[in-house]
């Protein structure tokens, strides 16, 4: 964690909990917007104009909100308007690392090591975790935003003619269901899973496992009488969301998390939009098994032995290598 813009303590998961013990998620804390003229968005300051070449993503395969922006940047046709580091899976005693671990990349922009190093570059007297993703201006040198929500946004609307109108990911005729139903599934499921795995008492644990479980129900419900998609034929930002949580699931967060009532296996209609989603061009590229995996046990508290399970296998992704195979990049 930074303290005032210094690295202090060892990477820990839980910096915080509520009264019952729950996990609670830090806010981010830069959230300036891209838009087509650079004028102000709807937080921080004007001066982000959309440009070609001018901004970098930094993310972690193992992340799913850092995953929720890579495929935004991937639908909205940005990959060459918007670069991209992938940072190495396993967190380390100084949080996120660039290096040489298959699939990721040393950071070639800046020289840092860690990810912390960029938040102190941005604000000297930053005090916080160092998360992903991060969108860094190259021109101005500095953290545009790390807050997932927005920068899917972002992606979807604020590079203007830069970005592909293939999808709408956030369209005007939806905006109200695609709110209400991301205020749903973000505290029951998305970060639910997290509450359920990083609670430190029985009763933070219990509630988020209902809840999380709860959602999963009436989102299979939902599929089954209304899909493909969430909102039927057409693929939104809240399938994004939805499917960053599902793709972890049976990996990571059954074991791991304790989130073990059900398999995402045992969902036939979350099965098939899971699936449906991999088939869209640009998705499946954004997933890395094998980051995710040596991601998620390297968790030292939820993990101390660091031995990662060799399954279960997602159809259509390569699978965490035995020995003695090449890993998958």
């Amino acid at each position: 964690m930074l303290v005032n813009g210094t690295w202090t303590d060892n990477w820990q998961p839980v910096q915080a909990t509520d009264e019952k013990g729950g996990f609670v998620r830090q806010i981010s804390g830069f959230r300036h917007w891209i838009t087509p003229d650079g004028s102000a968005g709807p937080t921080g300051e004007p001066g982000f104009a959309a440009e070609a070449g001018r901004y970098h993503l930094y993310v972690a395969l193992i992340c799913p909100w850092a995953s929720r922006t890579l495929i935004a940047r991937s639908l909205k046709g940005l990959t060459e308007v918007v670069s991209v580091s992938v940072v190495e899976p396993a967190l380390t005693d100084e949080g996120w690392r660039f290096g040489d671990y298959p699939g990721a990349q040393r950071d070639t922009l800046n020289g840092a090591t860690y990810l912390h190093e960029l938040y102190s570059r941005a604000d000297p007297h930053y005090t916080g975790r160092a998360t992903v993703p991060v969108l860094w201006d190259k021109a101005r040198g500095t953290i545009v935003n790390n807050e997932s929500a927005d920068i899917l946004r972002m992606f979807n609307s604020g590079f203007g003619a830069l970005a592909s109108d293939t999808f709408d990911l956030y369209p005007s005729s939806l905006q109200a269901r695609i709110d209400a139903l991301n205020d749903e599934i973000y505290p029951r499921l998305n970060n639910g899973v997290y509450r359920a795995g990083f609670a430190t008492t029985q009763q933070a644990y219990d509630e988020a496992f209902a809840e999380v479980f709860g959602m999963l129900e009436t989102l299979e419900e939902q599929l089954r009488t209304g899909g493909p998609f969430l909102f039927g034929e057409r693929l939104t930002e809240t399938d994004i969301r939805l499917f960053v949580t599902l793709v972890r699931f049976d990996a990571a967060y059954h074991g791991l998390f304790k989130c073990n009532l059900r398999r995402l296996a045992d969902y036939p209609h979350l099965s098939g939009f899971l699936h449906r989603m991999l088939e869209v061009p640009g998705v499946r590229g954004t997933v890395n098994m094998d980051h995710i995996k040596r991601g998620y046990y390297s968790i030292k508290s939820l993990n101390p032995t660091g031995i990662v399970p060799r399954g279960p296998d997602l159809p259509g992704l390569a699978p965490v290598p035995l020995p003695g195979q090449p890993l998958a990049g």
